[in-house]
């Protein structure tokens, strides 16, 4: 069952950006690796948190 589109969290904030159409394929290539074909925002949250994460 897939989750519904609701009201956004409290603590965030949307951010609109341009990106070049190769970046946008390059994601849209990520995202159909991933077992449950996430949104393209989905996408970037997963690779951001990925880069952002503190190194042990």
């Amino acid at each position: 069952m897939q989750k519904k589109m609701g009201r956004p969290k409290l603590d965030t904030e949307a951010v609109t950006l341009r990106l070049p159409r190769e970046m946008i394929d390059a994601i849209d290539d990520r995202r159909r690796v991933e077992p449950d074909l996430p949104t393209r925002p989905e996408m970037i949250r997963r690779l951001l948190a990925e880069i952002l994460e503190p190194k042990a």
